[in-house]
This record gives structure tokens, C-alpha cells and sequence, in this order.
């Protein structure tokens, strides 16, 4: 893969030394990462709406994967183009100040957001007298034992449905400085070190606990596998990948591989052409766990990556066409568009069980949600202008490292 980012217009531009290649010129912002992220931004918030016309246009519905590989993936590469040039330049006491202050934004954000929805969902819970809501969203414990479960809110442990995507990022970002050290000396030893814990997280039934009960829905000792892959790909592995990337028989395998994909996942929907899949595949497949990132989902996801590279090129003129400018615009603000998309998808929930249910419903219920992420996007990027023209500078830099919230 040859996906690359870096910083923004008119940010200084750091040298990197010779030990990091990094593949895309300075001062050029990789638009195609922007394109992805925002694009599944749009993709996590159909999906946290019932079931309607739009939610067929996800991915989750023709293969194994969705957004949330997409968001972990960008957040892995972003988050180490960046911080690597941070860390050779000023060292790793310096970079990793840098990013704990990021994680700090983050959970700042995450407890912020969990306030406004936990408000938006009791309120419209007791005002349409529905208590049906707390418990479809999660939150019964929290009206229960409000005490105890700010407390275990704050240590990550308790979330309401559709926020769990944060505490993974959280978590991942921890221990980034560690893997970037590791990743500057010994990148292909760092990944194999990642490849090796995810299989014994599988062994040993790895997890961490949530509050009142469970696991997390997305489990760090599995999920690091493509965080650090991303970052592998950003600081060289994706440069050393382009023969491989650029093969037919490459190609050919990713093509049979998502057709294989497609024709499973279609039998989930149409369960009379279940004769089709043998047993013993069946039982080699099943269950396929997202909590663990199980490797059918992480193959899927790279046989994805590996077409929309080779056919979709860092300068595609369409990247910088007027109809694809709302998307980029949300993927360049992806932290602030996640959490707009989260209190978003409940709102549409509410209409669409309170109000009316009809298909056009959905549909406008959909379309109007995006619209809004995208002007919310578009009052980002003009506040952040009008920043810039009175002198006030924000290192917007750091955004590339931004969050790339998740499918719950």
C-alpha cells in the first residue's frame, strides 16, 4: 500500500532522516486518506440507524469487514507519519509528550461526548415517557448506580452503545510512542512482534473487562495488529510492498478472495443458498468475531486496500473536484464529525421510532445527517481559516493524527 499523508499547507516542513522513507513530497496532503476516513464516517452513521435503503450501500453488507477497519488502519498511519517525524527531529521524550496530550484531547473528547449523549438520550427517554431507550442504548446500569458508573465511564470501562471505537484509540495511542521506537530501528521485527500478540490475545482468550459485565466490543490485544500495520505501511513497509501491490497474480487473489467474501456474506441474507458453503467450511469459518479482529475480517480489509491502491492514485484530479470536497472536508475533521455522527445517529433513531418509519423516512433521516456532518465540517474548516488569516496559527499538523472513530 502506498497511502501517504503530511502536513498541512503552510506548516513548517521537518526533514526526515534517512532511516524513514517517507513516500509522498513535502507539503502535499494525501487526500485520498481524508477521501476514506470521511467516507467512513458517512458509512458508521447509516449504520447506526435502523435498517433502511441506505444501509445497503455499506460494506459491512458485501464482505467481512466495515468502517472500523478503514478508521484503525488511517489512525495507525496517520498518527506515525507524523509523530515519527516528531520523534526523529526532537527526540522520544519530546514525541511522546506530543502524543499524550493527543490521547488527553481524546478522552477529553470521549467523556465530553459521552455527557451529551447519556443528556440526549434520558431526556428524550423521560419526555416521551420510553424507557425502552436506556436499555437499547446502554445506559439502565447508569440510571441505576449513577455514581458507580461515572466512576467506571471515566476509566473506559462502562460506554453506551456506538461509543466504543474512542477507548480503543485511547488505548492504541498509549502505547504508540513504544512502537514508533521499535518501528524506527527494527520495522519489520515491530510488526512481527504485533503479528505475535494478536495470536496469543487469540490463544489465551486475551480481553479487557467492561462494567457491568463483558469484554470490550473491540478488544486491544487484537485490534493492535492493524493499528501497528498502518504504521508499518506509513514508515516504509508500504513503499517495500509496491512490487507485491503491483502484480496481476496479486490482483487476481484479492479479486477471488472479496467475490468469495461477497458470496458468504449473501447467504446471510438469503439463507435458502446456504447449501452452497460445505460444512467443514462453515465450521472453519464461524463464529467471525469483530471483538477479536478475526483474520477473515483483516484479510478482507487488505484485499480492499490493495484494489483502491492500485487503481485509485494519489492524483486522481477527482480528489479535488467540488462533489467529493464535502466528504474530504469531514475526513480532515474526524474526531469533532464522529462525535456530530454519534449524537446524530440516536436523534435519527428517535424520529424514526417517534415520528414515522416509512422508507422515505429513513432515507431523509439519512441524507439529512450527512448533510449536517458535512456543514458542521465546513464550519470547521472555515473557523480554522479565519484562524489562520488572524495569526493564531493552530498546529494543524497534528490533525493527521486525528481520530478515525469506529463501527460499534
Amino acid at each position: 500500500m502506498t497511502i501517504a499523508t503530511t502536513e498541512m499547507p503552510g506548516e513548517e516542513v521537518v526533514p526526515a532522516t534517512k532511516s524513514i522513507a517517507l513516500p509522498v513530497a513535502a507539503g502535499e496532503r494525501e487526500l485520498r486518506l481524508d477521501l476514506f476516513r470521511g467516507f467512513a464516517l458517512w458509512l458508521i452513521f447509516i449504520d447506526h440507524l435502523p435498517t433502511n435503503v441506505l444501509t445497503w450501500f455499506t460494506i459491512r453488507n458485501y464482505g467481512f469487514s466495515d468502517a472500523t477497519e478503514i478508521f484503525i488502519f488511517i489512525s495507525g498511519y496517520t498518527a506515525a507519519f507524523v509523530y515519527s517525524r516528531a520523534m526523529q527531529d526532537r527526540g522520544v521524550v519530546i514525541a511522546s509528550a506530543r502524543i499524550f496530550k493527543r490521547v488527553w484531547q481524546i478522552y477529553v473528547a470521549h467523556v465530553f461526548l459521552f455527557t451529551i449523549y447519556l443528556a440526549e438520550i434520558s431526556y428524550l427517554a423521560a419526555r416521551f415517557d420510553n424507557p425502552l431507550y436506556t436499555e437499547e442504548m446502554g445506559i439502565l446500569d447508569f440510571l441505576k448506580q449513577p455514581d458507580v458508573m461515572i466512576v467506571q465511564a471515566l476509566l473506559l470501562k462502562f460506554r453506551p452503545v456506538n461509543m466504543d471505537v474512542l477507548p480503543l484509540y485511547i488505548v492504541l495511542m498509549l502505547f504508540l510512542p513504544l512502537i514508533l521506537w521499535l518501528m524506527q530501528r527494527k520495522p519489520d521485527l515491530t510488526l512481527a512482534l504485533s503479528a505475535v500478540f494478536y495470536a496469543l490475545a487469540w490463544q489465551f482468550d486475551l480481553h479487557l473487562e467492561a462494567f457491568p459485565s463483558g469484554f470490550w466490543a473491540f478488544n486491544p490485544y487484537a485490534w493492535q495488529l492493524l493499528f501497528v500495520f498502518g504504521a508499518w505501511c506509513a514508515l516504509g513497509g508500504a513503499m517495500r510492498m509496491a512490487r507485491i501491490l503491483a502484480s496481476r497474480i496479486t490482483l487476481l487473489i484479492c479479486i477471488a478472495y472479496l467475490i468469495f467474501a461477497f458470496a458468504v456474506t449473501m447467504t446471510w441474507y438469503f439463507p435458502q443458498y446456504n447449501f452452497f458453503i460445505p460444512r467443514w467450511l462453515e465450521n472453519a469459518m464461524y463464529p467471525i468475531n469483530k471483538t477479536d479482529l478475526d483474520v477473515l475480517r483483516f484479510a478482507h480489509f487488505l484485499a480492499l486496500a490493495a484494489i483502491t491502491v492500485r487503481f485509485l492514485h494519489k492524483d486522481w484530479p477527482g480528489l479535488k473536484s467540488l462533489w467529493l470536497r464535502p466528504i474530504i472536508m469531514c475526513g480532515q475533521h474526524s474526531l469533532e464529525i464522529f462525535c456530530v455522527g454519534v449524537f446524530l445517529a440516536f436523534a435519527g433513531h428517535f424520529f424514526l421510532t417517534e415520528v414515522s418509519n416509512t422508507a422515505w423516512t429513513h432515507f431523509f433521516i439519512s441524507v439529512a445527517g450527512i448533510v449536517i456532518m458535512s456543514a458542521a465540517a465546513w464550519l470547521l474548516n472555515w473557523y480554522k481559516a479565519e484562524v489562520g488569516k488572524s495569526g493564531k496559527r493552530v498546529k494543524s499538523v497534528e490533525n493527521d493524527a486525528d481520530f478515525a472513530g469506529g463501527d460499534a
